[in-house]
């Protein structure tokens, strides 16, 4: 759990803390919009054009950023409310879009409401996202594609106590991409690159109800999700494949690997809203997953020593996969200073069916079959944890975790004719506790120390959780016009009854102002720094050797900083400059030293992105806007160099209300 939140925070540091230099923040109008008979409308519109230079590599820009020249509706809002809560066929109307217009990411979501009556929610969203991946396969990996989303959602009778609901949800993703296939010679075989035209859908259809009764919330779905994808490969024409130095071509080849499948599930939660001294949720849901897949590629050139090779592959078959969840939440106030929670869960996946692997050499008329049979994972967790307020400025807690998991496999396999079940079973426990206190000496300024230790007695992965500590501290200050906080956190992990020996280390600080000492003056900034440092055994293949004894070494020293500065001068111009900066300064990673010198190389991974902004927004009429803004994008890494770009981007827009 604690290695999830150490990545989800390095990727959360990597992007931009301010916000994107369009759409315009600011409004125009009344601020309570105009009444028309029974309704109340508020409307704006901002149209206007992107521009973007941009130098460099152009393919790593795109999968950062993306965003191209043209004429935009860079925002948009309609919102029309009964004035007394009787309206006609409606009492609420809002309409909300951005980027619309070919902008790589754009959104509407729609609402409309009758009180007491139906609740209509809709929303669409549409990304491009573009992938070049220069830094591997010579860039023979790559994807240019457009995922679209789409939910829906009705509920009758909103505001009652019986309720039900209906819903629908859309996913899809079309667009060309490059593969890469290695083929004849197994790991001294040759790659060739492959057009791929990607096509993924998925529906879900879902209807429920909701009953309130004694203090009971009853509350049940039934939902159906289907999901197809079919992807051909296929080659332009004969290659000689990425090496021209060996003898391995490929005169032609097709793959073809349709999948289809269907997902019923049923979820049900149960809550009692709180009472004086207990309250109770539970949840439980089930989902029956089933999948039909094929496999066929045909494959015919020549191998290494130049002999003719005529090879097809065929893998097909069903696999199901069963899941059941569920959880109980149990709350106790035994005394108005204590509350004591107990969490159960479990959690059940199994996987099975039946797989078969043939490969046809045609020239031989060798076949090879391999079957699979079964896997299954159940899991079961429990937790209780106790919060006391021993002082209205002192309330302490502390916890403790149990878990344990259960992996079973079965393989099906031949042996000289006969078939057989090859079995394995791994069990592991997990043993955690956790502690702090909540200090508030004065009003405005609180504390909060917290700490936990986990044990496990069976790791699962060279990587896993085995003997870990966490520790972490906040400060929080809001007084007036100023708010600020500060926090401090310490994770570090060592394994070493697996295979190999892994530990990981990290900290984190960070720190966030916010001063808005005059309505027309606001100022919010923030730093943060991760150090990330992780070595991991490995063994590898060097020459046909078996390499051991070696490390796999990581080490981040990441610093992330963000300001904004926003002036308002005579409520007619709005002013607004900030900036977000990313340093990986890396470390003597070196030091660590690793069997193959190569490695040491990719041990750290120094980079620099910056993205300042400025944008001004003037107000002409009090239904009228007009807008600018200006944005420069900078990134440089020096393990891979050619990845580096620079990118002027701005917008100049009118906002109009009517």
């Amino acid at each position: 759990m604690k290695t999830a939140l150490c990545l989800l925070t390095v990727l959360s540091s990597l992007l931009p803390a301010q916000q994107v230099v369009a759409p315009t923040p600011e409004r125009t109008g009344e601020p309570r919009g105009a009444n028309r008979g029974n309704y109340n409308i508020v409307q704006d519109w901002e149209l206007g054009y992107r521009f973007v230079s941009s130098g460099g590599n152009l393919g790593k820009y795109r999968s950062d950023v993306n965003f191209g020249n043209g004429v935009r509706l860079l925002g948009s809002r309609l919102s029309v409310r009964s004035r007394d809560g009787h309206g006609g066929p409606f009492d609420e109307l809002s309409l909300f879009t951005q980027g619309l217009g070919n902008d790589p990411y754009e959104s509407a979501s729609l609402r409309i409401a009758k009180t007491r009556l139906y609740r209509y929610d809709a929303l669409w969203r549409s990304s491009g996202y573009y992938n070049p991946a220069l830094a591997i396969s010579a860039g023979q990996h790559a994807m240019d594609t457009v995922r679209r989303l789409q939910d829906h959602d009705f509920t009758l009778f909103p505001q009652s106590k019986v309720k039900f609901f209906a819903g629908f949800s859309r996913s899809t993703q079309e667009g060309p991409a490059l593969a890469t296939v290695n083929l004849f010679d197994g790991a001294r075989g040759d790659e060739f690159p492959l057009f791929a035209a990607v096509r993924r859908r998925q529906n879900e259809f879902r209807f429920g109800n909701e009953i309130v009764l004694f203090g009971l919330k009853l509350n049940w779905m039934q939902a159906w999700e289907l999901y197809r994808e079919d992807s051909p490969l296929s080659l332009g024409g004969a290659s000689a494949g990425s090496s021209a130095a060996d003898r391995t071509t490929l005169a032609s080849y097709a793959q073809r690997d349709p999948i289809a499948g269907k997902t019923p599930s049923f979820r049900l939660n149960l809550f009692r809203e709180r009472g004086r001294r207990w309250a109770a949720n539970g949840r439980f849901t089930y989902s029956a997953g089933r999948r039909d897949f094929a496999f066929d590629e045909t494959a015919a050139g020549t191998d290494r020593f130049g002999s003719a090779r005529n090879r097809q592959v065929l893998v097909s078959g069903n696999a199901r996969r069963p899941v059941t969840t569920g959880a109980v939440t149990l709350s106790f106030f035994p005394h108005d200073n204590l509350t004591l929670v107990n969490h159960s869960a479990f959690h059940a996946t199994r996987m099975e069916g039946d797989s078969t692997y043939r490969e046809l050499e045609n020239a031989s008329l060798n076949l090879t079959t391999i079957n699979f049979q079964y896997l299954g994972i159940r899991m079961f967790s429990n937790s209780t944890d106790g919060v006391f307020q021993w002082k209205p400025w002192l309330a302490l807690r502390g916890g403790y975790q149990y878990s344990t998991r259960k992996i079973r496999s079965v393989e099906q396999v031949e042996i000289e004719g006969f078939p057989a079940g090859r079995r394995s079973q791994q069990e592991n426990r997990l043993n955690a506790g956790s502690a702090g206190f909540r200090l508030r000496p004065v009003k405005p300024l609180t504390l909060a120390l917290d700490g936990e230790i986990g044990r496990q007695d069976n790791p699962f992965y060279p990587t896993s959780e085995k003997d870990y500590h966490a520790f972490s501290a906040r400060l929080q200050y809001r007084g007036g016009p100023l708010q600020f906080s500060a926090t401090a956190r310490s994770y570090a992990n060592f394994n070493s009854l697996s295979l190999f020996a892994h530990s990981a280390r990290s900290r984190n600080y960070s720190a966030d102002v916010s001063w808005n000492p005059r309505d027309w003056f606001s100022l919010d900034a923030g730093y943060a720094k991760l150090h990330a440092y992780t070595s991991t055994g490995i063994a590898y293949f060097l020459s046909s050797a078996l390499i051991e004894g070696g490390r796999s070494v990581f080490l981040s020293n990441l610093h992330t900083g963000h300001m904004g500065l926003h002036i308002s001068l005579r409520e007619r111009v709005d002013l607004y400059a900030g900036f977000s900066i990313s340093r990986d300064a890396g470390g003597a990673a070196g030091r660590a030293s690793t069997v193959l010198g190569a490695l040491t190389s990719v041990q750290v991974f120094p980079m620099e992105y910056d993205a300042p902004l400025a944008r001004i927004s003037v107000k002409l009429h009090t239904r009228l806007r007009w807008n600018a803004g200006y944005q420069y994008y900078r990134y440089r890494e020096d393990l891979l160099p050619l990845q580096n770009y620079r990118a002027h981007t701005g917008y100049t827009s009118v906002l109009w209300t009517f």
